[in-house]
């Protein structure tokens, strides 16, 4: 096993026009596959990608790749100590058409796209049981909305945020309603109960699910989760998952996206 300098390990293999060797990274690396297929082997399963499904490969996995003959790939790299995945295992996600031109405008410029780490948030929070969230698109609003979606458990209000930002409140609020068609806390709400998801499906504490989210007590949440879900976060994950909350599993749900080819 040897390691580069850029926190590559691998059984001194190198990645050749068929596929890439086992091998394991010491940051979180995201794959996807703009156009034809490759084939990821990890953790005992198979992951298919193509233009429709992405896929987040957590630190330390072991894991090779087959790649089709007509495949291009763009491959993102996030330092483990900076950038929290809400994934303990690989984890296929969802492209959209509005991602997916982000992502190849991302792959186009040498200087990154505007609201890239944005894009990267939505595709991390992305899960089968999401709210519908629609993205602001003034520069404050959608600046507040990245800011959030990084770190949903952010405490600030509409007033304090639009005090930072130099606008009123006032403002601020009619455009997440005029943008969205959600007001400002109901678009935070669905935001904190998408990222709960993730969570609740690691086996994360509801106690400690809601902490992280952002309500401000553990009732709260339990209240505002079956408002929008219809269970408690409790019932869901028995119901949906199929284990105990609150108690860690070797392995979460099965859930391999097939893109289309």
């Amino acid at each position: 096993m040897t390691e580069g300098l850029d926190g590559y390990r691998a059984d001194d293999g190198v990645i050749d026009a068929g596929g890439h060797p086992p091998h394991v990274h010491t940051f979180h690396e995201f794959l996807y596959v703009p156009m034809g297929h490759i084939v990821v082997s990890a953790q005992g399963r198979e992951f298919e990608l193509g233009a429709s499904a992405a896929l987040w490969i957590p630190a330390g996995v072991l894991h090779s790749a087959r790649f089709g003959d007509d495949a291009v790939i763009a491959v993102e790299a996030f330092e483990a100590e900076d950038f929290t995945l809400p994934y303990a295992e690989v984890t296929t996600v969802g492209v959209s058409d509005g991602q997916r031109k982000l992502l190849l405008g991302r792959l186009r410029s040498t200087r990154g796209v505007e609201g890239d780490r944005e894009v990267f948030a939505r595709l991390c929070a992305t899960h089968p049981d999401s709210l519908p969230l629609p993205q602001p698109t003034s520069t404050n609003a959608a600046m507040v909305a990245r800011e959030l979606s990084r770190t949903p458990g952010d405490a600030r209000t509409a007033t304090e945020w639009a005090a930072e930002l130099y606008t009123s409140s006032t403002s601020l609020r009619r455009a997440f309603l005029a943008e969205t068609g959600l007001a400002f806390s109901e678009w935070r709400t669905r935001l904190r109960l998408n990222h709960s998801l993730c969570l609740l499906e690691q086996g994360q504490l509801v106690s400690a699910v809601a902490a992280q989210v952002g309500f401000v007590s553990t009732n709260g949440y339990i209240l505002a989760f079956r408002r929008y879900f219809g269970c408690t976060p409790g019932a869901y994950v028995r119901q949906v998952l199929g284990r105990p909350a609150g108690r860690e599993t070797p392995r979460g749900r099965e859930r391999v996206v097939t893109a289309a080819r």
